[in-house]
């Protein structure tokens, strides 16, 4: 038992840290789905605006 009492702390320390930092890199990789969702629609907005001032032009 006194094994047990001595590494649970290590052992709920290392969990917390383990939770952390995995829901830091869920959120990094959510974040950067929707910054490249952003930068194509941007893109894509952009090369329709490219087109509409080009005929406009004509």
């Amino acid at each position: 038992m006194p094994y047990i009492e001595a590494l649970l702390p290590t052992v709920v320390v290392a969990l917390i840290f383990w939770f952390v930092i995995r829901a830091v890199s869920n959120v990094d990789r959510t974040e950067r789905l929707a910054e490249a969702e952003v930068d194509e629609q941007m893109k894509s907005n952009l090369g329709e605006t490219g087109k509409n001032s080009s005929q406009s032009e004509n």
